[in-house]
């Protein structure tokens, strides 16, 4: 039996074919399993929970939404507590300012430590009329940076960056002593992402084949649909060793990108709908 998961996001699909034993045969049988290291299992986690973001950003922000990263003046050192209180009350505000522009808020964010000790924040927002503006308004560090998000990759370095576990090695130890002044509560927190919950989760589409192959696809390599092509940084083709499964792993990306439409809002409008609150309250 041959299982085909189908992930679709904004602007790509991403497919997964898993199959029993040796590429093209009838009959095949799962390879011999084996047991998985601790180094394989902390892998093969970490790849899981790449594959989880990245889904999650293809699923819900578009190629014009922004990568931000908020942080403070240099030489400014925050304790977690009072860092966590600025971000709260930064995500808040926003939450409020979108509400007014008859808009919702989504973000991913990764809490994160800098080589000279100081925190700071990345995340993904999604993008209205003036949200950069409305970010250093809201934000109490007073600096934000700002990257339009970008299709090409997939995502998967975007995903990786957020979803990258903290330094454990003798060749990271400037940065660890970097943690010194945190808890373990507190390390937990920086090794963590988190998002908004109005974000949509990605459920696979799963299709079952009894008698289908995957000989074309080996041979030949995958096919786009109309209207789409073919990443081919993204195919990935081979045998697990764990669970002795075969696979094929590939991506289909629009050949035009749907961007995120950025309404206009007057001023006077969003003072409008401030009244119409207080008269309601």
């Amino acid at each position: 039996m041959y299982i085909h998961k189908i992930f679709n996001g904004i602007n790509s699909i991403e497919h997964g074919y898993s199959f029993v034993g040796q590429y093209g045969r009838m009959g095949e049988r799962r390879a011999k399993r084996k047991k998985a290291t601790p180094e394989q299992m902390a892998r093969q986690n970490q790849i899981n929970k790449e594959n989880m973001i990245r889904r999650l950003i293809k699923a819900n922000f578009y190629p014009n939404d922004l990568w931000i990263c908020l942080k403070y003046p240099k030489g400014t050192r925050k304790d977690m507590v009072s860092f966590k209180k600025d971000f709260n009350s930064f995500i808040r505000r926003m939450k409020n300012d979108y509400s007014k522009r008859g808009e919702e808020l989504k973000y991913i964010y990764r809490l994160e430590i800098g080589k000279r000790g100081g925190l700071h924040v990345h995340l993904i927002v999604n993008r209205i009329w003036g949200t950069d503006l409305l970010c250093q308004k809201n934000w109490p560090g007073g600096l934000c940076d700002f990257t339009p998000m970008y299709q090409k990759g997939d995502y998967r370095a975007l995903a990786a960056y957020i979803a990258k576990p903290l330094p454990t090695t003798d060749e990271n130890f400037e940065q660890l002593n970097l943690f010194d002044d945190f808890s373990q509560k507190e390390i937990k927190q920086l090794a963590k992402y988190g998002r908004s919950r109005n974000l949509v989760v990605p459920e696979p589409e799963v299709k079952k084949y009894v008698k289908r192959t995957m000989k074309s696809i080996i041979q030949n390599g995958p096919k786009a649909r109309e209207g789409y092509y073919i990443d081919k940084d993204s195919i990935r083709m081979g045998i697990n060793p764990i669970t002795g499964l075969s696979y094929v792993y590939y991506t289909e990306v629009k050949q035009k990108q749907e961007m995120r439409p950025i309404r206009y809002i007057p001023e006077e409008n969003i003072n409008k709908s401030k009244r119409k609150r207080r008269e309601v309250s």
